[in-house]
């Protein structure tokens, strides 16, 4: 079946932010007296929101759920003011995502990043159009439960079978396969390819032009 549209994750895939985020991670951290964290540890705790990563960067107090909150709420004013000091789309995304809309696919981002982030960060970085833009909100399920998808699938109008799900970590591979649509992993983005074939990727990406080769039919399929 022809492909008619392509979802992608944010973090990680459209954009390299994990500069930003580890930096805020540790302002937070160095404030209450907890560990510090590198880019690389940090790229193997994003992806699943701003919550577990809190939990997993203070093991000590995950189960306090206050205290949780007071960090998340805090981390969040802290980002507000650094997530674009060195965030930026990956080489090749501007280019990739002008030749999909010149190809006519839809286009959507769907991320685990709050929904206000994830707006914020999409429509200043990434100044293209996006027939839906969304993140996580309160009281709503999260990447890998699939209704996410499924919701960003009923407004594109689109079958899962008709959509490219793109995303650099198993929640995104676990998220596609849920929903039912080809999962793609992008080796550019914070995870290995062990991981994202382990987790159900139907391919993996070396670069984000590789897209276009998938789109067109002729990219190779894992499994």
């Amino acid at each position: 079946m022809k492909f008619q549209g392509v979802i992608f994750d944010l973090d990680g895939t459209l954009l390299d932010t994990i500069e930003d985020i580890t930096w805020t991670l540790n302002l937070v951290m160095a404030r209450h007296g907890f560990r510090q964290y590198s880019k690389e540890e940090c790229k193997k705790m994003v992806g699943d929101g701003m919550e577990e990563l809190l939990k997993r960067a203070v093991p000590e107090i995950a189960g306090d759920e206050e205290a949780i909150k007071n960090l998340i709420q805090e981390y969040r004013q802290e980002y507000a003011r650094t997530w674009k000091e060195h965030s930026r789309p990956y080489p090749g995304i501007p280019e990739t995502l002008k030749s999909l809309k010149e190809a006519d696919l839809k286009l959507a981002v769907l991320s685990n990043k709050s929904h206000e982030f994830t707006e914020l960060m999409t429509k200043e970085l990434l100044p293209f159009e996006f027939e839906v833009i969304s993140g996580a909100r309160p009281g709503q399920p999260v990447k890998p439960d699939p209704e996410p998808a499924f919701q960003v699938l009923r407004a594109l109008e689109l079958r899962p079978q008709e959509a490219i799900y793109v995303g650099d970590t198993s929640v995104d591979m676990k998220t596609a396969k849920a929903a039912g649509m080809f999962a793609a992993g992008a080796l550019w983005g914070f995870r290995e390819a062990e991981e994202l074939l382990r987790n159900g990727a139907n391919i993996l990406l070396k670069k984000p032009s590789d897209l276009l080769e998938v789109i067109s039919g002729n990219g190779k399929i894992n499994g």
